[in-house]
């Protein structure tokens, strides 16, 4: 009888321990970037226009976060900070999350795109595959282009967003929250381009119940993945790039897993953004022209892309 309450109190230690780890291990994970905070520095390029894209813009950077009676909690906003005293409009990108991953948890990522003169906004929203929170984020957007005040101080967006090259991305769920977004949404028309990250592939998506059609994009995009990514595999991925009618380009990082495909492919994102929302014909070159240089760049397979052989200047 001793010998089994003694084992039954190991057991029981040993319980206690593993839940200790485990809730450990939990918090962690809950407050872990989800992308580094030097990612702009660490990660690998391939190209004179990847590596200038993927180093950080000029732009000093500013933040304010507004509270929101909606299930995503607060929208998050960054900014060029020159933007509060100069005479002209900024454009956009809306960012659309991935599982359980709320835009608190990758601000690098949002201040790299600042950094490159854009207003960039998030929520906190964990389950965008519907585009939902990416639609309030538009909406309100519009509305912060007009009213004076904001957080009980002067609104330094009114009239500095520039409503006419909005674009938008998103990770894994997010990047089918993209498409929805783009496709389904009210403002869906407001959008000018889009990066699709390692969206979910369609059977998985449908199983979740996270439907998706893009074969109904009517505007550049630009989709992404890893060469590991079980997310979405190689066919899986061609089959949504097949789905499109619109201008696109697909691309797969080498030796590249689902999670780092957040922030890996950030050059190629932000020149895309760059050509497009700011018309930076060099950022076209990454895509655009008779040798785009991502078709030679070693990092990316299995490349393809309906702007081949297309002048920048002819595609806008």
């Amino acid at each position: 009888m001793k010998i089994l309450k003694k084992t039954l109190l190991i057991i029981l230690v040993v319980l206690l321990a593993l839940i200790v780890l485990v809730t450990i291990f939990l918090i962690y994970n809950a407050k872990k970037p989800a992308a580094p905070e030097n990612y702009t520095e660490t990660v690998e390029t391939g190209g004179e226009i990847e590596a200038k894209y993927m180093a950080k813009g000029t732009y000093e950077i500013s933040f304010f976060e507004e509270p929101v009676l909606q299930g995503f909690g607060k929208y998050r906003i960054y900014y060029p900070t020159e933007l509060e005293n100069a005479d002209k409009i900024y454009p956009v990108v809306v960012v659309a999350n991935g599982s359980g991953c709320k835009a608190s948890k990758y601000p690098s990522l949002f201040e790299h795109l600042a950094s490159w003169g854009f207003i960039v906004i998030g929520t906190e929203e964990e389950y965008d595959w519907n585009g939902f929170a990416s639609e309030m984020c538009l909406r309100h957007l519009i509305r912060l282009n007009e009213i004076e005040i904001v957080n009980d101080k002067e609104n330094p967006l009114r009239g500095k967003i520039d409503l006419d090259n909005v674009g938008i991305t998103g990770h894994s769920q997010g990047g089918v929250g993209v498409i929805n977004a783009i496709t389904v949404q009210e403002h869906k028309d407001f959008y000018k381009a889009a990066v699709s990250l390692s969206p979910t592939n369609k059977e998985l998506a449908h199983n979740l119940e996270w439907d998706y059609d893009a074969a109904k994009i009517e505007m550049p995009i630009l989709l992404m993945s890893g060469d590991n990514d079980w997310v979405v595999t190689k066919e899986q991925f061609e089959s949504i790039y097949n789905d499109i009618s619109a201008e696109k380009c697909m691309a797969r990082r080498t030796d590249t897993e689902h999670g780092p495909m957040l922030y890996s492919g950030d050059g190629y994102v932000t020149a895309w953004f760059m050509y497009w929302l700011q018309g930076n014909e060099y950022a076209g070159k990454a895509f655009l022209g008779e040798n785009p240089e991502i078709l030679s760049n070693t990092n990316w397979k299995d490349v393809k892309t309906s702007f081949n052989n297309v002048s920048e200047g002819n595609i806008k």
